[in-house]
């Protein structure tokens, strides 16, 4: 989520419907994520940086200004972290996929545009909702597939407040909608959405201390525990609008 010093950008709707066409197209295409949220940024991480100033723990996150990015890439550290731990989990994802913290980091730069690296706090707060991406997938309980891109994606609209989640989301539930898997696909993307409005807000959390935590334990603490309609839809149906192209 770029910024500019003055934490506010101007909304670039075309860009972002572009963007967005192109993403639809190939689901792996990540830089086009970026696009789309340097397109419609706002002032949102104007508002979820002062908002962080708010709250106990928020407000000590932003005076240590830690770059998560950098604590992610450590795998031994990440091994020493308990079995059952989120910590545990992540790295168990990220190694399937053959995921890193600096990857995501890359793809972020490719936009031509963006202020990511900017030395500012704005720019600080956007680096860590790009960073903590992949724990929110851990979290949530949504997987990478299609739809689970998608559910993590509704999930942050509310959590964030950033147009460009929302209209990635809505994008992908029409594809799904339209795909006609008879799933409950594009239900399962509003759900997400819901659950982002009832949980804890996570842009704030001390993520560290969240990494050692029980996963079952962190999800119950934060509001995401149960099932979801995500976990009733098969597997092979999970990229089923990209299938249907």
């Amino acid at each position: 989520m770029p910024v500019s010093r003055a934490g506010q950008r101007r909304i670039q709707p075309v860009r972002a419907i572009r963007a967005l066409r192109r993403l639809l197209a190939d689901k792996e295409d990540t830089a086009q994520v970026f696009e789309i949220m340097n397109a419609l940024a706002g002032d949102s991480a104007r508002r979820g940086y002062l908002k962080m100033l708010r709250t106990p723990e928020g407000g000590d996150q932003a005076f240590r200004m830690a770059e998560l990015a950098d604590r992610l890439q450590d795998k031994t550290w990440l091994r020493a972290l308990p079995a059952d731990s989120v910590g545990a989990a992540y790295l168990a994802l990220i190694e399937e996929r053959d995921f890193s913290a600096y990857g995501l980091a890359e793809e972020s730069r490719k936009v031509a545009d963006t202020e990511i690296d900017a030395a500012h706090p704005y720019a600080w707060y956007a680096r860590r909702l790009r960073d903590v991406h992949d724990i929110w997938h851990v979290l949530t309980g949504y997987q990478t597939d299609a739809l689970g891109e998608a559910c993590v994606v509704a999930f942050s609209y509310p959590q964030t407040r950033s147009t460009g989640f929302g209209l990635i989301a809505a994008g992908v539930a029409l594809e799904f909608m339209r795909a006609r898997t008879g799933h409950p696909c594009a239900r399962a993307i509003l759900q997400a959405f819901q659950r982002g409005r009832r949980a804890a807000w996570l842009p704030g959390v001390d993520y560290e201390a969240l990494l050692a935590e029980p996963l079952d334990k962190a999800r119950a603490r934060l509001g995401l525990a149960g099932p979801t309609l995500y976990d009733q839809v098969p597997v092979e149906a999970r990229n089923a609008y990209r299938d249907a192209a």
